[in-house]
């Protein structure tokens, strides 16, 4: 299904280019007039090592395709072996000639087919000793593509050379396996590999990644090798090829996630980016998007619009597709407006948070983001455009952390209400945003009783060490700790009731109203419970800063 798509895209979205042609940096250019002279003995050294897109050399549609280890001349437009016949360093005089050979004997015969008097140059240039005429700079560069121009023209351009091109590698030609392509379904000749490499997957080969192909037995079936375990025509391999390239290289359609590359798009252009706030959420888009998913107003022509992304990584030469999504631009949408919904939860002082992008809810499961996995950030994202509840592992994660750093941060309480929320549905989005005294759930409560007992150290010492030193124990075996927390308060609440009367009242009421709620304290919690004691403990805290701030703002003004 994705390569039909991505044909698809080639076929309605893009401005092809010719069969086997595609952009590549050519740096060196041998300038020549109509008799194979060469203008100026200096090659055209045309990169530009101050931008990344150039620093290769400028980029022109040349002849391109697939070579492994075998000799396989590029027309026009190749390495200095294979054009001139030198190599650096370490290169193997045979096999120097023997790629230069291969390069000659295929522009003699694009020269007898097409009669281009310009390919012909070329051929009156080569048979010439053509690196005695040339002036090659000290650092000449052997790896670079060198191509010709003569009068100012790149005979690659020319008509007749393109179709001698796609002439010379049609599968048809040459006997190859007549099979249904799976992509069209037609009966055509396949090809035993892919003609194309897809280039800039994350910890794929410099030279690009195969999407189809197999080189051992556990990757084969039914005797079928290499790129016939999906036989594809060469016109649909160079298709979905040429469309996944693009999408690559298009900062609008693709992301990196860790070591993956998700790459998404839509059936016809829709003028709407739905990665854009996953990645950069601002308040007012996000808003909008939740306001015309409760309204349930479509937008006609483009909430019908099929919607494609897939994330892929790589294993040396080869592509691997870690996740593929078909759905509609009005279906993503929705999911997007739930997501939000799902995460709303007060900062940390009780007032309303803004929406967090996909990576920093991520990074709220580790230390330290070069700790993090690829698998989270690919799993929130499948989430927020599919609407799938997200998975406990995630849960765990941030609750992990929480125990691990003895405090409950803004992310890490709204990837764990997005958890739950997620999980249990009928859980209203209203709900668990904000301190609600009408849970009555034991964790919930639990984790509120922490948070009001550190208030009342904290009031009467100046710090809250009950947290550093109890908030994972209380968080996963209460019953083994909070006996002793409660007495431990008593002293503390003795010396405000002495010193700080009106402090004392107020936590002694706040003590009761949570203590009403609690029979007895559980021995374990499971990781549900103990997500439920982190938003407990989040939302206690953050109100009482809120309340707090409220009253220092109260006495502010009565002041003034």
């Amino acid at each position: 299904m994705l390569l039909r798509r991505l044909k698809e895209y080639a076929d309605e979205r893009m401005d092809m280019p010719p069969t086997l042609y595609s952009e590549t940096p050519v740096r060196y250019i041998i300038e020549l007039d109509a008799a194979g002279r060469l203008l100026t003995p200096q090659p055209t050294d045309t990169a530009d090592p101050s931008s990344p897109s150039t620093k290769r050399g400028q980029r022109y549609l040349m002849p391109q395709v697939t070579r492994a280890a075998g000799i396989k001349p590029l027309l026009l437009a190749d390495k200095s072996d294979y054009t001139l016949g030198i190599g650096g360093e370490n290169a193997k005089p045979d096999r120097v000639r023997a790629c230069n050979q291969a390069y000659v004997e295929l522009l003699i015969r694009c020269a007898k087919q097409t009669v281009e008097p310009a390919v012909q140059a070329v051929v009156a240039f080569l048979a010439d000793e053509p690196t005695s005429k040339l002036h090659l700079p000290d650092e000449f560069d052997y790896g670079a593509t060198i191509a010709f121009r003569v009068d100012g023209t790149f005979p690659t351009d020319l008509a007749a050379v393109r179709a001698f091109w796609a002439t010379e590698h049609d599968p048809g030609a040459v006997g190859a396996t007549v099979m249904q392509c799976v992509i069209c379904g037609q009966e055509r000749p396949v090809l035993d590999r892919l003609q194309g490499k897809i280039k800039g997957i994350p910890g794929g080969q410099m030279s690009g990644t195969s999407i189809v192909s197999a080189n051992a037995g556990a990757f084969e079936s039914y005797g079928l090798e290499a790129s016939l375990i999906a036989p594809t025509c060469a016109d649909c391999g160079e298709r979905f090829t040429k469309a996944l390239n693009h999408l690559i290289s298009d900062s609008q359609s693709h992301t990196r996630l860790g070591g993956a590359i998700f790459v998404y798009w839509t059936r016809k252009e829709v003028g709407f980016d739905l990665y854009e706030p996953l990645d950069k959420p601002q308040p007012q888009q996000v808003q909008d998007l939740i306001t015309n998913f409760l309204k349930g107003k479509p937008q006609p022509g483009v909430d019908d619009t099929a919607f494609y992304a897939t994330t892929l990584s790589a294993s040396g030469g080869r592509a691997v597709i870690r996740d593929w999504i078909d759905t509609t631009v009005g279906e993503a949408k929705a999911n997007l407006a739930r997501w939000f919904l799902r995460q709303q939860i007060v900062d940390a002082y009780g007032a309303t948070a803004s929406p967090l992008s996909l990576y920093g809810l991520a990074v709220a499961t580790v230390r330290e983001s070069k700790d993090l996995p690829t698998t989270t950030p690919r799993t929130l994202l499948r989430a927020a455009l599919t609407g799938a509840p997200l998975p406990l592992g995630m849960l765990y994660q941030a609750v992990r952390r929480s125990r691990a750093e003895q405090d409950v941060t803004h992310a890490r309480a709204a990837l764990i209400t997005l958890v739950l929320r997620s999980q249990s549905p009928e859980i209203q989005e209203d709900r668990m945003s904000a301190l609600d005294p009408q849970n009555t759930a034991p964790a919930y409560l639990y984790g509120r009783l922490l948070a009001v007992l550190a208030d009342v150290q904290e009031a009467a010492i100046g710090k809250a060490m009950i947290i550093d030193r109890f908030y994972g124990t209380a968080s996963s075996a209460p019953a083994s700790v909070f006996g002793r927390l409660l007495r431990g308060a008593q002293p503390h609440l003795s010396k405000l009731e002495r010193d700080r009367p009106g402090a004392e009242a107020a936590l002694q009421q706040r003590l009761e109203e949570v203590m009403a709620g609690i029979d007895s304290f559980l021995p374990i919690l499971t990781l549900e419970q103990q997500g439920l004691f982190a938003l407990g403990f989040y939302h206690q805290r953050a109100n009482d800063r809120a309340e707090r701030k409220a009253a220092a703002e109260r006495k502010k003004n009565a002041a003034a």
